[in-house]
């Protein structure tokens, strides 16, 4: 009878439903598909990030970045959207205004944007035009002006090097020849230093974050024109803001409606999304491990090191967002089509 008792207790002991439940993320890899090339700000970002997130997450999963680049991050997100297993192991670095593929319905997207599982960001962007300071552009008014425009070079159209200099044509006349198809943004500034473009469109973050912008900076390579933010960046003091030069032009309401749609980008920062179908708790459990490590003092120190700022949106507010662009009107929508260079039907 005593042995019975005790091979019973031994079983029960050992015996998964009767054990204290391991943590899910125990011994397990955890992949983030970064939509751009090693190296790119959008890629060191998550970097970064994979460095501190797992000692927030029960387990302690290994973090592995999986670089997938092109289409300004479209083909990352369809992948994670709907090849990444529902189970919390795969998530996404994505770029932020790939919505605006989703409202002007282009074939290639495969996501509901509102749909994912929103983890959070880790830093608001506000976006700059640079200018090759050897062109006759030295203003947004020059450009106005030119009888040549500018070539800029982008990725794809939901990136910030398209979507931005069509937006400043939009509302504030200026005009730019966009040449896309480049795979990364790295790409774009090798092609600038070569003289195939004069110009891109892209983050504040980047552009005081890493190479080669230190160094043009300090041989006066570049000029920036303009900076998205309602109120000028420190770092760019001098430098006129989107609303200062719609104010100057007095451009029209539409385009600002739209210019309020197309700058929520700016607050989406750089998600990090995973699918939908997720089990909920395993959501909560990667939402709050990202909020405990983005605000690790650690983290913030190694940051500050790398020169990548930290300006954290929840999840929540991400969510919240996802849904209001999605509700764009349809004036704005036709407008966004106009935007990105897609004929209305």
């Amino acid at each position: 009878m005593k042995s019975t008792a005790l091979l019973l207790f031994v079983f029960l002991l050992w015996h998964p439903a009767a054990q204290a439940q391991e943590p899910f993320y125990k011994g397990k890899n955890l992949t983030i598909v970064v939509g751009t090339k090693a190296g790119d700000v959008y890629d060191l970002y998550p970097r970064l990030l994979a460095e501190y997130w797992s000692k927030y997450i029960p387990g302690n999963p290994n973090i592995i970045i999986q670089n997938v680049a092109g289409a300004a991050s479209l083909i990352a997100a369809n992948q994670v959207y709907n090849l990444g297993k529902p189970d919390g192991l795969t998530l996404g670095a994505i770029y932020p205004a790939l919505y605006f593929d989703q409202l002007t319905k282009r074939p290639e997207v495969k996501f509901d944007w509102t749909k994912f599982n929103w983890i959070g960001s880790t830093v608001r962007s506000n976006h700059l035009l640079y200018m090759r300071a050897d062109t006759p552009y030295k203003s947004m008014e020059d450009v106005r002006k030119a009888s040549t425009a500018p070539k800029c070079g982008a990725t794809g159209t939901a990136s910030t090097g398209y979507y931005m200099p069509k937006l400043f044509e939009e509302t504030l006349g200026t005009k730019f020849d966009i040449v896309a198809g480049y795979q990364a943004g790295q790409d774009i500034d090798l092609a600038v230093e070569r003289g195939e473009v004069q110009c891109r469109a892209f983050t504040i973050t980047a552009y005081f974050a890493r190479e080669p912008f230190i160094s043009w900076r300090k041989r006066n390579f570049v000029r920036v024109l303009i900076q998205t933010g309602k109120k000028r960046d420190e770092k760019l003091s001098d430098v006129p803001t989107i609303y200062e030069l719609m104010d100057r032009y007095k451009t029209p309401e539409p385009p600002r409606r739209l210019t309020t749609v197309v700058l929520a980008a700016g607050d989406f920062g750089r998600p990090i999304v995973a699918p939908p179908g997720v089990p909920a708790d395993r959501v909560k459990i990667l939402r709050d491990g990202f909020a405990k490590a983005i605000r690790d003092p650690n983290l913030l120190k190694e940051a500050d090191k790398r020169q990548l700022e930290i300006d954290p949106t929840s999840s929540e507010e991400l969510e919240s967002l996802a849904k209001e662009v999605i509700a764009a009107t349809p004036e704005v929508v036709e407008r966004m089509k106009k935007l990105i260079g897609q004929e209305t039907k």
